[in-house]
């Protein structure tokens, strides 16, 4: 018989760890959608829709690229250092330095 509770207190302890870990990924999934949301609300007022549209292309076919730039449009609008909206040149220039400056160097052994 006590087997059995112990067999069942086990059973009891798994589904709490269980049930909390689903509770932080879903508090962990709502925040990251928060984030995005507000990422999204700041790079609609700093883009013009043309710049948006590339954007949205870059995300599609680069994803970490357009994470970069971003990240990298929010903190120029956060500091005060963009005076005007980003027009689709300027965001061509941003994309072409960004990824001219990740490019990987490639070690070819003989």
């Amino acid at each position: 018989m006590e087997g059995d509770e112990e067999l069942e207190e086990l059973r009891r302890r798994k589904m709490m760890q269980i049930q909390m870990a689903a509770q932080q990924e879903a508090e962990r999934r709502e925040k990251e959608r928060q984030i995005q949301e507000l990422k999204q609300s700041v790079l609609r007022q700093i883009l013009t829709p043309e710049a948006r549209e590339r954007l949205a292309r870059v995300r599609l076919a680069k994803p970490e690229l357009a994470e970069i730039v971003e990240n990298q449009l929010i903190l120029l609008a956060q500091s005060g250092r963009l005076r005007t909206l980003v027009t689709d040149e300027i965001l061509k220039e941003l994309l072409s330095k960004v990824q001219s400056e990740r490019r990987e160097t490639k070690i070819v052994r003989k």
